[in-house]
């Protein structure tokens, strides 16, 4: 009888060590290298690894040979979750969405599923509720009930076996953490049984043309729990996000092979379920009527389109010796940096001050648009004066003082004014020849200018 294994493997990267050690010396993480117990190596094995992708031939194609005919997409029935999938979902793709507690998931693909079943195959594939529990969810949301097929499983092979005689189109797997697979020793959940149950089933909806949506859930920090290989092996990584106390959710897309990055997608929860947010600008600003003084607002670009989000700035007098430095929503080096920008460029000292920003709606900007923003909205707090409501500003900031250009200037632009801004403080570079109409676009090239231009 072959022995049984034992192996190290880290649960941030996958990697494999012979002992256990403290620090993994491939990611540099402290105290994530965990004991797995692996099975026989056999031949059958082996064979199980071939054709990863999907396709078993081994005969060497010229890239002039290969058929490019693009796959019909299945819609989803929630055009936004089609956005951040790139236009729909692709047929034999490996999908994983992931997200805190309660932030939706299975809500979001109970609905789709529901709605899908009436015209094609599906197969929702539950681990961690009873069949009870998704058929009460599914009554309360008012969801078409008759056509759905439904299993309660958590072996990866009693899966795919039934789903060869089902046949469905899309399945979902809900959720990886909880499979597991027969050869593989270790427990549900844990690295080795993450990895290769979400390999066995990539392999499976490549092989035969299903496309599995598997849920996975995320660690305190934000991330996804398991292995990096987890995220590897799959086609399109998407991640909920929202916050308990918000009834909006963002839905975005972390990695896609078959379409753009960072596609955003905002739904709001209801009484019955998820409804697709068609404009989500109006969402963000959403401002108060009384007017105050820090508060403008800025066009950033998310994936294929615009969106509009106000930012407050307070800047305060510190009576501590290192006056605090808060940034919700924006990375907390860049506001230290624009912060040195104004002082030897702008001829404004905050060095005394406390400064507190934040992006209202729990948005998170990561481009660099928001520079100029930032910087105008600081001296609207600092010198206590009111910006007008129909004023938009960006444009990225250089250390020398520079303003410089940003993509998609005229886009920005025009979504801008289809919401009723009438002034804007743009890069000079991003003016366009035919402003949109009723906008005034006052073009500048050093902050000094877009000083003036308040």
């Amino acid at each position: 009888m072959a022995k049984n294994k034992t192996a190290y493997v880290c649960n941030e990267c996958g990697q494999d060590f012979p002992r256990w050690q403290g620090q993994c010396s491939a990611c540099q993480e402290w105290n994530t290298i965990t004991e797995v117990r692996l099975g026989p190596a056999t031949s059958a094995r082996n064979a199980k690894f071939s054709g990863y992708a999907g396709s078993t031939d081994k005969q060497v194609q010229t890239l002039d040979q290969i058929d490019l005919n693009e796959l019909p997409r299945i819609p989803s029935s929630f055009k936004e979750f089609d956005r951040v999938l790139g236009g729909g979902i692709v047929p034999g793709s490996a999908i994983l969405i992931g997200g805190h507690p309660g932030a939706g998931k299975s809500t979001l693909l109970l609905q789709t599923l529901c709605q899908l079943a009436e015209t094609m195959n599906a197969l929702y594939v539950t681990g961690e509720e009873s069949l009870q529990q998704v058929a009460m969810r599914a009554n309360r949301l008012g969801l078409p009930t008759s056509k759905l097929r439904m299993l309660s499983e958590t072996s990866v092979e009693q899966i795919c076996e039934i789903a060869l005689q089902e046949k469905p189109k899309l399945m979902v797997v809900d959720s990886i953490q909880v499979m597991h697979m027969s050869d593989v020793q270790s427990s549900p959940g844990s690295v080795s049984q993450v990895r290769e149950s979400a390999s066995f089933l990539t392999r499976f909806a490549k092989q035969h043309g299903i496309a599995v949506v598997m849920v996975g859930h995320v660690t305190k920090d934000g991330s996804l729990a398991g292995p990096k290989v987890l995220e590897h092996c799959i086609d399109c990584s998407v991640m909920f996000e929202g916050d308990s106390d918000s009834r909006y959710r963002t839905l975005r897309s972390h990695k896609n092979r078959f379409g753009a990055i960072n596609e955003l997608g905002v739904f709001a929860m209801t009484e019955r379920g998820l409804k697709e947010v068609a404009n989500p600008s109006a969402i963000f600003l959403s401002r108060g009527e009384e007017e105050a003084s820090g508060s403008l607002v800025m066009v950033i670009w998310e994936g294929t389109r615009p969106l509009l989000v106000e930012l407050q700035v307070l800047v305060d007098s510190s009576a501590m010796a290192n006056p605090r430095r808060v940034a919700v929503g924006l990375d907390g080096n860049r506001l230290a940096l624009l912060l040195a920008v104004m002082h030897r460029h702008g001829g404004l000292m905050m060095a005394d001050q406390d400064v507190f920003v934040n992006v209202v709606g729990g948005v998170k900007v990561t481009e660099t648009s928001a520079d100029l923003t930032l910087l105008l909205a600081m001296v609207s707090s600092f010198r206590g004066d009111i910006l007008a409501r129909d004023l938009v500003v960006f444009g990225e900031v250089g250390l020398s003082g520079e303003i410089r250009p940003v993509p998609n200037g005229q886009e920005r632009l025009t979504e801008a004014a289809k919401h009723g801004f009438k002034r804007a403080i743009v890069p000079k570079a991003n003016v366009p020849k035919k402003p949109p109409q009723g906008m005034e676009i006052i073009g500048v090239t050093k902050l000094s200018q877009a000083l003036e231009a308040l």
